[in-house]
């Protein structure tokens, strides 16, 4: 198996690439000098030069409090770059994975969220991963959406690094209480994103670390597990205002992936273990 891997410089696509020569498959890693997905010429030229047999699509734009200001731009990588993937993926029969997001539906209640949910994004980054779904289900039959969220891994910035370096100076850190999900660690979502690869299951999932928590109670254990003495202080969504609206509620429902036979991701807990064992 031959793969196309977009975003190769982010946290997830750097960790497909590996998952991937584990397997003994070949990755085809690609990132904006290589192929800009808002380019159409380039798309497909690249895409027909590569000789792949699938595609996985990690590259996006994921500033979402800038999204907001520059809504074009986000919507030319988001919407644009996966519609001209997704068009091409037609044209040349390949299998296509996208990485979605809990932000395609309103955040909230606190119901989880399920994959054939009705989707009523509510911010700029969440409407243009939204419109990239639609560019999808437009083009494609053999497709995998697959929905994450509070996303960690070792290449790239995360809240994880963001507490980290806060706690160098900093005895006191106030976090949001009310907004409640789950993380997610890119090493175990690249081994089950190439298990979705080797198969033909395709549809919606949500694919999450196990476990649900607030921002500040995954702030809370990042200190414990780090062994850092700093007080969590917690704080609303109102008292801490940012430019995009935040979802309150990112719970997810997996239970597809129990019945189309895919493994779970561990606890969210344990992936914050592992992971910090890698960067500190």
């Amino acid at each position: 198996m031959k793969v196309l891997v977009t975003g190769v410089k982010g946290q997830l696509g750097h960790d497909v690439m590996n998952e991937l020569a584990k397997r003994g498959y070949e990755g085809v890693g690609v990132d904006v000098e290589e192929m800009d997905i808002t380019d159409s010429a380039a798309v497909e030229r690249v895409m027909r030069m590569a000789g792949v047999d699938k595609v996985m699509h990690c590259a996006a734009w994921t500033a979402v409090d800038a999204a907001e200001d520059q809504v074009e731009l986000c919507r030319k990588v988001n919407a644009l770059g996966t519609e001209n993937i997704a068009k091409m993926c037609k044209e040349l029969d390949l299998p296509m994975v996208y990485l979605s997001t809990d932000y395609v539906f309103d955040g909230e209640g606190t119901r989880p969220w399920e994959p054939d949910d009705e989707r009523h994004p509510l911010n700029v980054y969440g409407q243009t991963k939204y419109e990239g779904e639609l560019a999808i289900e437009k083009y494609l039959d053999k497709y995998f959406i697959v929905r994450i969220a509070w996303v960690f891994g070792v290449n790239g910035k995360n809240f994880i690094k963001t507490m980290l370096k806060l706690s160098e100076n900093h005895d006191t850190i106030t976090v949001v209480n009310d907004q409640i999900g789950s993380p997610t660690y890119t090493y175990d979502l690249a081994r089950l994103l190439v298990d979705m690869l080797e198969s033909d299951k395709y549809g919606r999932y949500h694919a999450t670390n196990e476990g649900l928590c607030s921002w500040y109670e995954f702030a809370q254990e990042i200190f414990r597990q780090a062994g850092k003495d700093v007080k969590v202080v917690p704080v609303s969504s109102e008292e801490y205002p940012a430019k995009a609206k935040r979802p309150h509620n990112s719970r997810m429902n997996k239970d597809k992936l129990d019945e189309m036979g895919f493994t779970r991701l561990p606890s969210w807990q344990d992936a914050l273990s592992r992971y910090l064992k890698e960067i500190m």
